[in-house]
């Protein structure tokens, strides 16, 4: 699957919460804590490729998730991403583990999901600041963003990791 995305960093996430659910948007998912730990080999080759292996847990649910590379765009950070539910979060630790992997950053943030016709927009609330993301095809994305008053300029396709380190988060733990 091909994910197509542009974050934008925002000051008050409730206000944008009322606006998307005046224009009709659904929540699918209310606000919750997801845990994310990204693994690598000692290595980085990973890193180094720009490509990501993610666990992330919410509540009892965990996922694995393998980001490709992003593909180049001026507006939006575009990745193949493989993504898959498991059932056994420790059994998928010790695989990890046995195959050399070592869990190289972690953070945390809150997040509601809405739904905005096609376009998925999330919520989040980060150690970094209060960010909303739009995901979805590339019209749709700058439809939805118009509507929402977000100008192009404001968009960013960096990822919570880079905006993390960039911001001297070392990524070890805690929680926004």
């Amino acid at each position: 699957m091909v994910e197509v995305e542009v974050k934008v960093r925002v000051d008050d996430l409730e206000s944008i919460r009322r606006r998307l659910l005046a224009q009709g948007a659904k929540i699918l998912k209310e606000r919750h804590l997801e845990e994310n730990t990204l693994y690598d080999w000692p290595d980085r080759r990973l890193t180094v490729r720009r490509e990501a292996l993610r666990v992330r847990r919410v509540n009892r649910k965990t996922t694995l998730t393998f980001k490709g590379a992003p593909e180049k765009s001026r507006r939006f950070k575009v990745r193949f991403e493989h993504e898959t539910d498991v059932r056994n979060a420790k059994g998928l630790a010790r695989i990890l583990r046995a195959l050399g992997l070592v869990a190289v950053f972690r953070y945390a943030k809150h997040r509601t999901v809405l739904g905005l016709g096609p376009v998925k927009i999330c919520l989040d609330e980060t150690a970094v600041g209060s960010f909303v993301e739009l995901e979805g095809e590339r019209q749709k994305i700058v439809r939805a963003a118009r509507a929402l008053g977000f100008p192009q300029a404001g968009w960013i396709r960096r990822d919570y990791i880079q905006l993390l380190v960039e911001a001297g988060y070392k990524g070890s733990s805690g929680r926004p």
